[in-house]
């Protein structure tokens, strides 16, 4: 009798760790990672270049080391219909920082984190998405998927990661 209580006990947390975490949330061994989007912009989706609010979509990645810098160059975004931004300047994280990969049009720069995009057309769906997150070799670094219905519980459009 102990032994069934101990393993229905067993079974129950197992059950209630896999409900707590999304289904698609794959753990790397990865200093950088996807700390939230804002896959909702506020506001009327207007993907305008001039006078829309593309720029207001954006994806924050953050080095979550303690001591070493990163670079950027070479590291790849991807949604899950195949939409991707290849970072291909410099843009170095230091420990603990982030930037900001927003659409649209705009001067890209370390010391305000935040990289455009150069494209006006919004990459997140406001239904849901999966994120993808690769190394300069291809290995992957970090990946997420989201429902708004369960990851957005404010329903402000943004959810976070890590």
């Amino acid at each position: 009798m102990l032994k069934k209580m101990l393993i229905a006990v067993g079974l129950a947390v197992v059950t209630l760790a896999a409900t707590a975490t999304p289904a698609a949330a794959t753990e790397y061994q990865s200093a950088l990672k996807i700390r939230g989007i804002q896959y909702n912009a506020p506001g009327t989706d207007d993907n305008r270049c001039s006078g829309g609010n593309t720029s207001e979509e954006y994806l924050t990645i953050k080095n979550y080391s303690k001591t070493a810098t990163i670079n950027l160059r070479g590291y790849l975004v991807k949604d899950a219909a195949g939409n991707s931004f290849k970072f291909t300047a410099d843009h170095y994280l230091q420990p603990n920082d982030y930037v900001r990969l927003r659409g649209g049009n705009g001067s890209d720069s370390d010391k305000n984190n935040v990289v455009y995009r150069d494209n006006c057309n919004f990459i997140w769906n406001n239904t849901g998405d999966s994120i993808y997150l690769y190394k300069p070799s291809g290995a992957g670094a970090d990946s997420h998927s989201y429902k708004p219905s369960r990851d957005d519980a404010d329903g402000n459009g943004y959810i976070t990661f890590h």
